[in-house]
């Protein structure tokens, strides 16, 4: 039992009273601190901003050097080359090379037994010097005390003749032919070359570019027990009738292989290295002229809360959709996407001016809401080949960066975007 140790007395009452009444005054005010805590934390909850990225993939038309109007984009090609050789002409090949080997058969046996009867005076002689060696270190082996003898024989140095093999002969087998394998060989006309000169937008049609096409024949060189190979191509190209390319390549000798060329197969090598050329040159066409299609990956985020967010949803879902949407073999349906693209950009731009570029804003346009949109903007027109656009928003974002706290990925994403708007 709890015992009082003071007296009960009327001002020991007031004084409990007192303490009592002071105590829940206390408790009322740690819940309204507990409460407005409470209201802070929630608020920040409410501010944060959940922001995840997307990798969207779409098609972009890549415009050549030299445009060309619609209108004009014809083109013929005219190819100059030693290749002239039919299916027909490398097994008639193959059965001539046979039966001349047929005919040499006979010599060819002829050689190898009169190389194999140098070979067995030579092995005669090589007898002759063995033993002649083994009967001079047998003398002087005898010379030596019984002492020495047995350590040398002990450590197998005593002498022993040492014989060289006898020579076998093997006949040479007589010619079978075989079939060639076609894919081997350099099978191709001039026709056949100039059709796989192709110019992406344009149509064999017409002759507004002038294509003449001069490829020599593969030369291989020796060079420190290697393989060198060149093949000088000459490219001219005429616009509506004025020379603007005159160019030649594969001049210089480049290494093929690490055995010499009598060890490679000619055919086959020639083969691969003349669709090397016409690889290159089309290539080279299409940088020049061509509209070609190239597969191209942004990196876009988004903003995930509900509520004050939600045009920013809807800015995602313009972009990334119509992004997709772009055909370069359909200038129609690309302007559409261009145009539907533009109003998820709008967004963008608008929410732009409602962002608080403050430290500890407690807006929810703050600036991570600035930071997530200026990237969107740079990444895609990057993307999109707009460099100038891009570095406008890059100038924008950076005048802002003091407001703005990156992480370590970030800061390198940034120094990486920079490099590709300022790179030639």
């Amino acid at each position: 039992m709890w015992k009082l140790h003071f007296p009960i007395t009327a001002n020991n009452l007031i004084f409990m009273v007192i303490i009592c009444k002071l105590n829940l005054f206390l408790l009322k005010i740690l819940k309204m601190y507990k409460l407005l805590f409470f209201w802070i934390g929630f608020g920040s909850i409410l501010h944060a901003q959940s922001i995840s990225d997307e990798l969207v993939e779409f098609e972009m038309l890549k415009n050549p050097k030299q445009p060309t109007e619609v209108s004009n984009r014809f083109y013929k090609v005219l190819v100059n080359s030693p290749y002239n050789v039919t299916a027909e002409d490398v097994i008639n090949k193959a059965k001539k090379d046979h039966q001349t080997a047929l005919a040499q058969y006979d010599g060819v046996v002829q050689k190898s037994e009169a190389e194999f009867q140098k070979k067995l005076k030579e092995h005669d002689a090589e007898v002759a010097k063995a033993k002649e060696r083994f009967e001079l270190e047998s003398a002087e082996f005898k010379k030596l005390t019984m002492l020495e003898r047995m350590a040398m024989t002990d450590q197998g140095k005593s002498p022993k003749l040492v014989v060289p093999a006898t020579p076998m002969y093997y006949k040479p087998a007589p010619p079978v032919y075989q079939e060639p394998n076609l894919n081997n060989h350099v099978i191709v006309d001039n026709q056949v070359l100039a059709s796989q000169i192709l110019i992406d937008g344009f149509s064999k049609e017409g002759m507004y570019l002038d294509v003449q096409l001069t490829i020599s024949a593969v030369q291989f060189q020796d060079n420190a027990g290697q393989s060198f190979v060149n093949q000088p191509t000459t490219l001219i190209v005429k616009v509506n009738g004025q020379e603007k390319i005159n160019q030649k390549f594969f001049t210089e000798y480049k290494f093929l292989s690490s055995v010499p060329t009598n060890n490679i197969n000619k055919s086959l090598e020639e083969k691969n290295h003349l669709k090397k050329v016409m690889t290159f040159v089309n290539q080279y066409l299409n940088d020049e002229f061509g509209y070609q299609a190239v597969k191209r990956t942004v990196k876009l985020e988004k903003v995930k809360n509900k509520g004050d967010y939600d045009d920013l949803e809807k800015a995602h879902i313009y972009v990334t959709t119509n992004l997709k949407k772009i055909q370069p073999a359909d200038p129609v349906r690309t302007e559409a996407a261009f145009s539907g693209m533009q109003k998820g950009i709008d967004i963008w731009l608008s929410t732009l001016q409602k962002v608080e570029f403050k430290k500890d804003s407690k807006s929810a346009f703050n600036a991570k809401i600035g930071e997530y949109i200026y990237f969107n903007l740079i990444r895609l027109n990057l993307a999109l080949g707009k460099k100038e656009i891009a570095e406008k928003y890059l100038n924008e974002l950076q005048e802002n960066l003091i407001s703005i706290k990156l992480s370590y990925d970030e800061e390198q994403e940034l120094k990486a975007l920079e490099n590709e708007i300022y790179k030639k």
